[in-house]
């Protein structure tokens, strides 16, 4: 089966080639460690010319041969490849948005090979305290394809009851209508979390590495939950130390009952804000998007704090990757059948 399109997911620490078929079929893929903070060094000969450009060299080494076996084949690509600090910037575009709006803006930048890279922008929620995804808007979208099939709407008590969430250093969590973003919320717990288990006194008596403790993560979330949980995050964090001053605690399980409690504040916060909005005490259906064993984390969490409906997308990214290649008119329509 011949490919009809390269798909670049190229983030700010790893690069994810796929090579895809008609309708979306993944004929092979790559994950590369050369995001666009770690980008490439040493030079090489690239479709004849000498180059030092860690973009191309990054690019090259992701698919330079699949290439050099289909020259016509067309690419995109999303995430932070398309910021500021990426190969070439791609504005953001206002929520609502969609495929249409998406796929219809793309920055395109030429490689050394000639060939014209297209670029997926980022979106934004403008407000008082503005909010931005980049990335993330693709795998959503290709989430939002996969649910378009009325069964898959039914089985997840339609759209409109619908919550995606993307954790992760910077987890997402975002609110979908008629095939649109309309609204995200961000939480920045991945990344407390590094810097807390890596910089501060809380990770000084912390034993990492060893398998994960369930008992001290539900422990955590349990916390977060309680009216313990009510005064907020910055006083239940120095529990993580404190419960193992007094022996109650061990070393090996400070870091997932630390993960359990921050996790734990995220989703009690999100349960309360979709009530408030939704002006109802039923939470939304709610479909998980990234790495599955953070994904089971936050599931366990979720599930405690009353989210019912919990489940898990797969091929989220190259799904959306391949939908706004259609919307581009990178690929022909009939592909799509």
């Amino acid at each position: 089966m011949l490919a009809q399109l390269i798909a670049l997911d190229w983030g700010t620490t790893s690069l994810r080639a796929y090579k895809l078929a008609e309708g979306g079929q993944v004929l092979e893929q790559r994950s590369l460690s050369t995001g666009i903070m770690q980008l490439p060094r040493t030079p090489r000969v690239i479709a004849g010319q000498p180059c030092a450009d860690g973009f191309e060299l990054a690019f090259d080494q992701a698919c330079g041969d699949w290439l050099d076996a289909q020259p016509g084949l067309p690419v995109i690509a999303c995430g932070m490849v398309g910021s500021a600090q990426g190969w070439h910037e791609a504005a953001y575009r206002d929520t609502p948005a969609n495929v249409a709006d998406l796929g219809t803006s793309l920055q395109t930048v030429r490689s050394i090979r000639g060939v014209d890279v297209h670029i997926v922008p980022g979106v934004i929620q403008r407000s008082r305290l503005p909010n931005v995804m980049r990335g993330e808007e693709t795998q959503v979208l290709g989430v939002l394809h996969t649910l378009s099939d009325k069964s898959g709407l039914a089985d997840n008590g339609g759209a409109s009851d619908l919550l995606i969430g993307l954790p992760g250093s910077h987890s997402k969590w975002v609110e979908v209508a008629e095939g649109c973003i309309v609204h995200f919320d961000t939480f920045m717990t991945g990344e407390i979390f590094a810097v807390l288990s890596e910089h501060s006194i809380l990770g000084r008596t912390q034993q990492r590495g060893g398998s994960f403790d369930g008992d001290a993560f539900d422990r955590g979330v349990q916390v977060a939950l309680s009216t313990d949980g009510d005064i907020g995050p910055l006083s239940t964090l120095f529990s993580a130390r404190s419960l193992g001053l007094t022996g109650e605690l061990p070393a090996s399980a400070q870091p997932d009952y630390l993960s359990g409690l921050l996790i734990g504040h995220e989703v009690c916060a999100l349960a309360n804000v979709q009530r408030h909005r939704r002006n109802s005490v039923h939470l939304p259906s709610v479909i998980l998007i990234g790495n599955t064993q953070l994904c089971d984390r936050y599931q366990r969490a979720l599930d405690a704090c009353g989210f019912a409906r919990v489940s898990l997308a797969e091929q989220a990214t190259e799904r959306g990757l391949w939908q706004l290649a259609l919307a581009a008119g990178l690929i022909p329509p009939t592909s799509s059948r």
